[in-house]
């Protein structure tokens, strides 16, 4: 969560799903939003109400079907082989920084769910459509 204060310790997950925590601390549980155009005000129940998670930079969080998705968890590269669809997300994603075919699968091979790179799953609530990025220091 950002917010200018240390609120680990203060929070319910009933204050975050109801938004008080955000109201009350002037906090945001995302990071930056992903995804097709979400109104406004989706984006800003996600980002109020809908605990984040811990990431090695700035965490993300995919909007898909006009609406928020659901955060499945951190994954490497076994627990990603059985979705095809976050795969070439994360393969179109890795291409895009300028790699070699042969250093995005040598990437996509290192994810480490309890490590680093360290990839984030996600699915829409809507379609069923998994997404992911990866992450590392």
């Amino acid at each position: 969560m950002y917010a200018v204060e240390e609120l680990s310790h203060l929070l319910c997950p009933w204050c975050i799903a109801d938004g008080s925590a955000a109201a009350k601390y002037d906090a945001h549980f995302i990071g930056d939003p992903v995804g097709d155009d979400v109104p406004s005000e989706v984006v800003r129940s996600v980002d109020t109400c809908t605990p984040g998670f811990s990431s090695w930079q700035d965490p993300q969080w995919f909007f898909h079907c006009g609406d928020g998705t659901a955060f499945l968890g951190a994954v490497g590269a076994a627990e990603l082989a059985a979705f095809p669809d976050a795969m070439e997300e994360l393969r179109s994603e890795a291409g895009a920084w300028g790699w070699s075919a042969g250093a995005v699968e040598r990437f996509l091979g290192a994810l480490d769910k309890d490590g680093q790179p360290t990839g984030y799953l996600f699915v829409c609530r809507t379609c069923g459509r998994h997404m992911a990025y990866a992450d590392f220091t």
